[in-house]
């Protein structure tokens, strides 16, 4: 056997018959809903608790995590956008219009968080730019953090239904 066909046989191209596709979806949505704007989730509870030190480290993190993602999004937010875009629309019609199930898997994975980054610069701009410190901050947070889980869950949801569809009509699992 040569190495390419090795490798393609220990890295199976069918996505959704594959574990480790479904265990990578599992984290990358765990740790998107654990960080908000690149905060760990406890730090903000902590914060909110009382904890002096948190509310210091908390606002710190925030206004520098704020900060980075509104710089990248004044510097390259269009090249950026236009790449990001190029890269969906190819990923989308080589999975859905030529049916490659590797594509259809970056896609359903890619869309959801450009969702997530779309909202992350909203929520960036607006803690800038209403200056949100203490009680103000914590409930801002708390909505990016239920908003990206609510697209989070609906991401998880339509990729099931998508990859169980995929299953049943390619006979991976049956006949």
């Amino acid at each position: 056997m040569d190495l390419i066909e090795t490798i393609f046989e220990l890295i199976d191209m069918r996505s959704f018959s594959n574990l480790w596709f479904w265990i990578v979806l599992a984290v990358l949505w765990s740790s998107t809903s654990h960080w908000v704007l690149g905060v760990p989730w406890d730090m903000v509870q902590r914060a909110k608790n009382g904890d002096e030190q948190g509310i210091v480290d908390l606002h710190d993190m925030v206004r520098i995590n704020c900060n980075r993602i509104l710089y990248i999004g004044r510097e390259t937010g269009l090249l950026l956008a236009g790449f990001v875009c190029f890269v969906l629309t190819t990923l989308c019609l080589l999975g859905f219009v030529y049916g490659n199930e590797f594509s259809q898997a970056l896609f359903l994975i890619g869309f959801p968080m450009t969702l997530v980054a779309l909202l992350s610069v909203y929520t960036a701009n607006r803690i800038t730019r209403d200056e949100l410190v203490g009680e103000a901050l914590y409930k801002r947070m708390h909505y990016h953090r239920i908003s990206t889980q609510f697209v989070g869950v609906l991401s998880i949801l339509v990729t099931a239904m998508w990859g169980m569809l995929v299953n049943m009509s390619t006979g991976v699992l049956g006949g």
